[in-house]
C-alpha cells in the first residue's frame, strides 16, 4: 500500500510486495527490514540529491551518545542523486572508520565483520551512489539477504497499490517506521537500548542473529 510523507504516520506493516527506498549510506535497521521482508526492492535513482538524509549520514552509539557520520559531498543544487560526486576535501574516511572502530571494537562481532567493511573507508570513491550501493550489496550479502534489487526507470510518484513508497519516510528527523525489538548493544548499561542505529550497530552487537532481529518474528 502506498505511503504518503507525513511525519505523524502510525508504524507501516511488514508486507511482501515491491519498496521503493532512497540510496543510503549504512541504512538504519527499519531499511533491512523492509528489505526483507519485500519480495522486491526498487531504489530511486532519478531524484535530487536531499541534504541533512540519510543519503550522505548514518547513526551509531560511542562511549559519548549518538554519533552521526556524515560523507561530504560536493553541493550543486538540483543534483542528481547518482552525480552527487563526495569532497575530495576532507579526510572523511579515516575519520569515520576511526569513529566506527572505537564504538564498537569492544563488540562481540566488530572483528569477525571489520575486514569486510575496512575496505570501503580505504578504496577512493568518487560517487556516493557507487558507495553507497556497494556497501548495501555488501551488507545484504552478509545478513544472506536475497530480495532482488531493481533501480528506477525515472522518477515518478508510486501509484501501485502493492508498493510501499518509503523514499521520503525513512529519515533521520522521522520516528522508525517499523517497531524493533530490542537486541545486545556494548552501551546499553548507559544509555539504554537505542533503536534503529545505522545495520553496523546490529552486526557488530549481534552477528548472524542480525537476521533474527530483521525478521521481525
Amino acid at each position: 500500500m502506498l505511503q504518503n510523507n507525513n511525519s505523524s504516520l502510525t508504524p507501516l506493516p511488514l508486507e511482501r510486495g515491491t519498496v521503493c527506498l532512497s540510496t543510503v549510506y549504512f541504512a538504519p535497521i527499519e531499511y533491512y527490514q523492509h528489505i526483507k521482508s519485500a519480495e522486491k526492492v526498487c531504489i530511486e535513482q532519478h531524484e535530487y540529491y536531499q541534504k541533512q538524509s540519510y543519503r550522505s549520514r548514518c547513526r551509531i552509539t560511542t562511549a559519548n551518545g549518538v554519533m552521526d557520520l556524515s560523507i561530504p559531498v560536493e553541493k550543486r543544487n538540483h543534483t542528481l542523486i547518482r552525480d552527487v560526486r563526495i569532497s575530495e576535501h576532507s579526510d572523511w574516511q579515516t575519520l569515520h572508520w576511526r569513529s566506527i572502530e572505537a564504538a564498537y571494537n569492544s563488540s562481540p562481532f566488530f572483528e569477525y565483520y571489520a575486514d569486510d567493511f575496512r575496505p570501503f573507508f580505504e578504496k577512493k570513491w568518487l560517487f556516493l551512489w557507487d558507495f553507497n550501493m556497494e556497501l548495501l550489496h555488501k551488507t545484504l550479502e552478509l545478513l544472506d539477504i536475497e530480495t532482488k534489487i531493481t533501480l528506477t526507470e525515472a522518477y515518478e510518484p508510486q501509484t501501485d497499490e502493492n508498493t510501499l513508497d518509503l523514499r521520503e519516510i525513512i529519515h533521520p528527523k522521522k520516528a522508525a517506521s517499523l517497531p524493533l525489538k530490542p537486541y545486545y548493544q556494548v552501551f546499553a548499561a548507559k544509555f539504554g537500548f537505542i533503536p534503529n542505529l545505522s545495520i553496523a550497530d546490529l552486526l557488530f552487537n549481534m552477528g548472524n542473529e542480525s537476521q533474527l532481529v530483521i525478521a521481525h518474528k
